[in-house]
């Protein structure tokens, strides 16, 4: 069988107080956007799509009515060029012809690039498809439908789920910061990577077991599971990529679309 690649991607940077990360913390923290490139031998996949291209305005209307209930806490760092189809196609591929979107959850900051790839199957837990569906959390903007109804063929899980049937990229129900959310793992050769995103923030927060504030996590006790089930998984051997570590991001990728090799983890 053909190698497994993984390939990570910046695609701009947010500003938000920095307990929405680590609870307690006073102050702001400026934290990338990364997303996802894996190519398999039966498919290409995008784990998380990045920001509305809408936030690159220089307009500031626009950039407030993009980023909704978050546009009082949330400075954006996002210049054309850092979007996911830009990324890519500056890499050599083609968006739409990308097999799969993966979105770990329907946040702002991990689906705004879906229409980039209108003609993947669409991977969602069933649980977030549903909270995104109720009219008080769109009303409430946890949810904004234009990111994500975009009428893209959508494959419902519940659960665990393997991809390609294969155990090579296996979907893991990582439930508490949304009803629905899930994490990634993805085997290279005899190697495990753990693509958290917004399960574990931080390296900081598996360390020290931190939730962020309460506002951002849905289910705290799913959420401590989720640590424990992440340093599980490490003291077997799996490589952990932290959901918007800055520290860690800058060892992955400078911005532009970079493969991950397991040893560099």
């Amino acid at each position: 069988m053909q190698e497994i690649k993984l390939y990570a991607m910046t695609c701009g940077w947010i500003t938000m107080p920095a307990g929405f990360f680590l609870a307690g913390q006073t102050g702001n923290l400026a934290v990338p956007v990364p997303c996802y490139f894996i190519e398999h031998p039966k498919g290409t996949i995008l784990f998380d799509t990045g920001l509305e291209t809408a936030l690159q305005s220089d307009n500031a209307d626009i950039v407030k009515e993009a980023l909704g209930i978050f546009a009082k806490i949330t400075t954006v760092q996002y210049q054309p060029g850092e979007d996911i189809t830009s990324r890519l196609e500056k890499f050599g591929i083609d968006p739409k012809k990308i097999n799969f979107i993966i979105n770990s959850h329907l946040h702002f900051d991990h689906c705004g690039g879906n229409v980039a790839a209108p003609n993947a199957r669409w991977i969602i837990q069933k649980r977030e498809w549903q909270a995104a569906q109720k009219d008080e959390n769109i009303e409430k903007q946890i949810y904004s439908p234009h990111h994500y109804d975009l009428g893209h063929d959508r494959i419902e899980v519940d659960g665990e789920y393997d991809v390609f049937q294969d155990g090579t990229i296996i979907l893991i129900p990582t439930y508490g910061h949304t009803d629905g959310h899930q994490s990634l793992k993805v085997k290279l050769g005899d190697q495990t990577i753990i693509l958290t995103a917004d399960a574990c923030y931080l390296k900081h927060s598996l360390e020290n077991m931190t939730l962020p504030d309460a506002m951002v996590v849905n289910d705290p006790e799913s959420m401590i599971n989720n640590f424990k089930l992440f340093k599980k998984l490490q003291d077997k051997g799996a490589k952990i990529v932290f959901g918007h570590d800055p520290k860690q991001a800058s060892t992955l990728t400078d911005g532009e679309i970079k493969r991950i090799y397991a040893n560099d983890l």
